[in-house]
């Protein structure tokens, strides 16, 4: 199937300010674009497309001071098949874990590993491991955390949601993949794309989500605590140790993401 996508953002900034968006597909799904990639910047600005060492595609300009309006769109080619849903899949002991997975062991700012080791330990260290582990994590993340836009602090850490109870999907993706990481699991953080694809059309607005990516056996594996099933149509635009938020907010008016 071939999903559209895209995002507006309406910035606002006391100087010319360089930015740095992720919006584009990740480079894994560069050969999966279809039609070409759209990118738009008014008042008219240069614009360059860089790729770091995890894939993820940077998108750099200048924001004028004052108004600037940035627009994306795409095409991407995917398949209609949900999550893949694995429960043999294995907890990889860290002895043999390849080198790579150990940066998302450790704690990260929003992965505050410390301050949830004792509970981490004391709900699910007696569980099974490997899959059935992981879907307990989610399961109890999704019953305990709240879906609220109003009530996500932009700077709030994994413990933090935890306490006031409600967040947005990076914070359930932050507090379940910190859990993750607590029980010697690696876990990192991903967002992208999620539309309605596969499940009736709601009425919130499209927007960009945040969801988890486990190692387990020797491959990486989706989970989502927020929604908790599995999900077709998921646009991936960045891996990472955990969310990217703007670094000066108070220069930004809004961020207006959605589809076109």
């Amino acid at each position: 199937m071939f999903v559209s996508l895209g995002c507006v953002l309406e910035l606002r900034c006391e100087a010319s300010t360089p930015m740095l968006a992720l919006v584009h597909p990740h480079a894994d799904l560069s050969g999966d674009l279809r039609g070409g990639e759209e990118v738009l910047v008014e008042p008219d600005r240069w614009v360059e497309v860089l790729v770091d060492q995890r894939g993820n595609r940077w998108c750099r300009f200048m924001a004028a001071a004052g108004n600037t309006r940035f627009r994306y769109r795409g095409s991407v080619q995917c398949t209609d098949e949900a999550d893949p849903w694995v429960p043999a899949a294995v907890t990889c002991p860290v002895q043999f874990l390849p080198i790579d997975t150990y940066p998302f062991l450790n704690a990260s700012t929003y992965c505050d590993t410390p301050a949830l080791m004792a509970l981490a330990w004391n709900t699910f260290g007696q569980l099974a491991q490997g899959w059935p582990l992981v879907q307990a994590i989610c399961d109890w993340v999704h019953a305990r955390i709240r879906f609220d836009y109003g009530a996500s602090v932009p700077g709030n850490t994994a413990s933090q949601t935890l306490a006031a109870g409600a967040g947005v999907c990076r914070d359930f993706a932050h507090l379940a993949f910190t859990l993750c990481r607590c029980l010697n699991i690696p876990a990192r953080y991903c967002t992208g794309y999620l539309g309605y694809t596969g499940i009736p059309v709601g009425d919130a607005p499209v927007d960009f989500s945040a969801w988890f990516e486990v190692f387990l056996s020797d491959r990486w594996y989706v989970f989502d605590a927020r929604h908790n099933f599995p999900r077709s149509g998921r646009i991936l635009i960045a891996r990472g140790r955990g969310c990217r938020r703007r670094a000066n907010p108070a220069l930004l008016r809004a961020t207006q993401p959605g589809g076109f």
